[in-house]
Order: structure tokens, then sequence, then C-alpha cells
């Protein structure tokens, strides 16, 4: 044996060096980029989500409001019959209210089957504009010492339907750019 040779029982193998041991340390200027990145890729999936899927939350939000308030309308469970009855003065509640509550179930029910989407969806947002006519007619009942910044309850519950007509909007413009509505081809009314 050669004088510099390790007996064979004192040899040992070559082996990697430990990663852990040679990675650089971990920085914040090394994990920021990571977690932002990772982030990134976790918001992109949620957004692809939103963006299959949230068209189909808004259609059925809006069918649900529509038919839920239309049903308290038509049992005349409706807490916003004194409304109605202040901002249409020429038509008798007795028969406001149980329209007005038909003709929401049925945009309510038209919007949950997916029939003619553009044409339904257009007929809700102008029923709900219609909504604000109670700042004209009833303004006591609005706002608060005639102050259009200070709504009532009655003002804010008016005011949330800029919500459900911009919903409205953007499902129409989704539906004219050739989504469909229940997967069926959407009829162009």
């Amino acid at each position: 044996m050669h004088p510099t040779q390790a007996p064979p029982a004192e040899r040992t193998h070559w082996s990697p060096p430990d990663a852990a041991a040679t990675a650089p340390a971990a920085t914040p200027a090394r994990l920021v980029p990571r977690a932002v990145g990772q982030a990134d890729a976790v918001l992109g999936g949620v957004a692809d989500a939103c963006r299959r899927r949230g068209p189909m939350a808004l259609r059925w939000s809006l069918a649900v409001v529509f038919v839920w308030f239309g049903g308290l309308k038509l049992a005349g469970a409706t807490p916003v019959e004194g409304l109605i009855a202040a901002t249409l003065p020429f038509v008798s509640p007795a028969v406001s209210v149980p329209a007005l509550g038909l003709g929401e179930v049925a945009l309510g029910v038209a919007v949950a089957l997916g029939l003619a989407p553009r044409l339904t969806l257009l007929a809700l947002a102008a029923h709900l504009t219609g909504t604000f006519l109670a700042f004209a007619m009833a303004p006591e009942l609005m706002v608060t010492d005639g102050n259009p910044l200070l709504l009532t309850a009655d003002g804010e519950f008016v005011l949330k339907n800029v919500v459900l007509i911009s919903a409205a909007l953007v499902l129409v413009g989704r539906y004219a750019d050739g989504a469909r509505p229940g997967g069926r081809a959407v009829p162009r009314a």
C-alpha cells in the first residue's frame, strides 16, 4: 500500500455537498420575488375562476333577488309598500305593488332560465332605473334634511340598485360577445 493511501477500511466515498449547506442564504431580497410570483400565480388562478364563474354568479344573484323581492310584493309582505305608494301616488298600492311584484318575479325567472338574456337584462335594468323616481317623487323618504349626501334607509335601498343595474349591463355585454347563459346558444333578442 502506498504511504499516502488510506487503508481500505478508512476510505470514504465521495458524496455531493449538502444542498442546504451550499444554497445561498434565504434573504428578504430573495424571498420577496418568490412570494410575489407564487401569489401572482394563485391570484391568476382565482381570476380565471372568476372569469369562468362570475357571470353565472351575477346572473343567479339577479334572479334570486328579483324572484325574492317580487314574491314579497305578491305576498303582501314587502317592507317597501309605503315607498312604492309615495313614488307612484297616481296608482293604488293595491294595484302597483302586486303588479311590480309580478313583473319582478317574471324578470327573475327569465334571467334564471336565460330566456332572451339581453332583452331580459335590459328590461331588468330599465325597471331598476325606474326606482330612482322615488328621489323625485318622495325626496323626504330618501334623504335627511334635504341633504342628498344623507341618505335614509330607503335612499340607500334605492341607491344600491346602481350595482344591480351595472351587473345587468355587464351581462348584456357578455352575452352580446357570444357568451352562453346556461350552456345554450345565445338568442339574438
